[in-house]
């Protein structure tokens, strides 16, 4: 017999509509402690979305069972104007083609190449920093994140003029994205008030961007070693390259989902480090112990163990994905209970990473927990997603994280001027307050 998943009214999400407009996660919450961890959300008259911090249905989903699944329009439609049909974005055949053609270009060795520059950049975007004034470093990160991935893609090709006008782009349109899937009954208006128009024209100012600099990087006729190469030179079992659409997308898709989500994860890292100096002094020995600044930087990322578990713990507590969006093929059943073909299931990554039933002390900031490595909760902790589709630059974005927050931990102590760590989820889990002061180290 099938369990009957329980409902959330249209009337009650109308209610809520302008508090889910700013934060969704109260509204999800209170939800799924009076019906459970799964609950469905009625959010038009024929449109239902179901709500999962189930852990065990989102490994069912994304591992066991994912040739069933697909994204949600959310990322195959939604994002695909502004991004293009990229691996992020692309499904069945074509993912599968992008994906085996991609995977070798973040593969450990090949971002080794790339690991100088990365100090590089952290090192001078750290300068901004002024001590001993209470400053906003989200910015900073923000900043230090889009040129991590603009010099490993573009090593020295690219102008400012040019990346700070990519920057304003990407964020501009994840904005109108924003305000598109929280307020989809405005729809008509942002296409006949003309916001869409304006934002969809951004899109294609960012590929006229992107298509000279590759075409600049083809006639120069130089090797840079960076992941423009790499795209460029990956072919298909064919023998072919990428097309030139194909290839500014996935560049469009870098830009979106490689510089927004290391920000916003570093950030919060920083504000639980200011909030717990201990860690800090704990990765300052780890850096010292394993040579500092002499050390061989890939063998000192490597064994920066204490640095990599204070950051695990900081995407369980704020994964900057919060929320997996997948659609059912056929009709499924999990645990009795019965998912009818095209139901749109929504996995807060954010509730089951606190879900007190999986993690001892679940609201608290215990980086030992992941002193064995986070391959113990892969059943329960989704950072990068899961499966097939995990995050192809996973290790890219822990590099680079590794690299900040010893960057700045071997010259700074860290102090909070501010009093909780509040968010803003977008498409990404963002933070909100990070009102921070440097110290400098003796």
């Amino acid at each position: 017999m099938n369990k009957i998943i329980p409902e959330v009214s249209l009337l009650k999400f109308i209610k809520h509509s302008l508090e889910i407009l700013k934060n969704p996660l109260p509204f999800h919450n209170k939800n799924f402690e009076e019906k459970g961890d799964v609950f469905k959300l009625n959010v038009g008259f024929n449109t239902k979305i179901y709500f999962c911090r189930d852990a065990a249905l989102a490994q069912y989903v994304l591992q066991k069972n994912q040739k069933n699944y697909v994204k949600s329009k959310i990322q195959t439609a939604d994002l695909v104007k502004y991004v293009g049909e990229g691996l992020l974005t692309s499904e069945g055949d074509k993912w599968k083609r992008q994906r085996k053609m991609l995977q070798p270009a973040f593969h450990k060795k090949q971002l080794q190449n790339l690991l100088s520059g990365m100090q590089d950049t952290i090192t001078s975007e750290f300068k901004k920093i002024e001590p001993n004034k209470t400053i906003d470093l989200f910015p900073i990160l923000n900043d230090l994140a889009f040129q991590t991935v603009v010099k490993s893609l573009f090593t020295q090709a690219a102008n400012s003029k040019d990346m700070e006008r990519l920057q304003y782009i990407t964020e501009a349109n994840q904005r109108m994205l924003v305000k598109e899937l929280r307020q989809p009954y405005l729809g008509w208006w942002f296409k006949i008030g003309g916001a869409l128009k304006k934002h969809l024209k951004l899109s294609e100012e960012a590929r006229t961007i992107l298509i000279s600099i590759v075409n600049q990087r083809k006639s120069s006729g130089k090797q840079y070693d960076d992941l423009l190469d790499m795209l460029l030179e990956t072919r298909y079992d064919d023998g072919k390259g990428m097309t030139e659409t194909q290839l500014i997308d996935e560049i469009l898709i870098i830009f979106t989902a490689g510089h927004e989500t290391t920000s916003n994860a570093l950030t919060f890292t920083f504000q639980l480090l200011a909030k717990h100096p201990k860690w800090q002094d704990k990765i300052y020995d780890e850096f010292i112990n394993l040579g500092g600044d002499d050390a061989d930087l890939m063998t000192r990322i490597a064994a920066s163990k204490i640095c990599q578990q204070v950051l695990e713990e900081a995407m369980r507590l704020y994964p900057p994905a919060y929320f997996i969006d997948r659609v059912n093929i056929e009709a499924d059943s999990f645990n009795d209970m019965h998912f009818p073909p095209g139901c749109n299931l929504l996995f807060s990554v954010y509730e089951i990473h606190r879900h007190p039933k999986l993690w001892d002390n679940a609201e608290a900031f215990l980086p030992e927990r992941f002193a064995d490595g986070g391959r113990q909760f892969s059943a329960q902790y989704f950072p990068f997603g899961a499966g097939p589709r995990k995050c192809i630059g996973n290790n890219f974005a822990m590099f680079e994280m590794i690299i900040a927050v010893t960057d700045l931990v071997k010259n700074y102590k860290i102090k909070p001027e501010f009093d909780t760590i509040d968010i803003t989820p977008l498409i990404t889990l963002k933070p909100k307050n990070a009102k921070l002061k440097f110290e400098q180290r003796n």
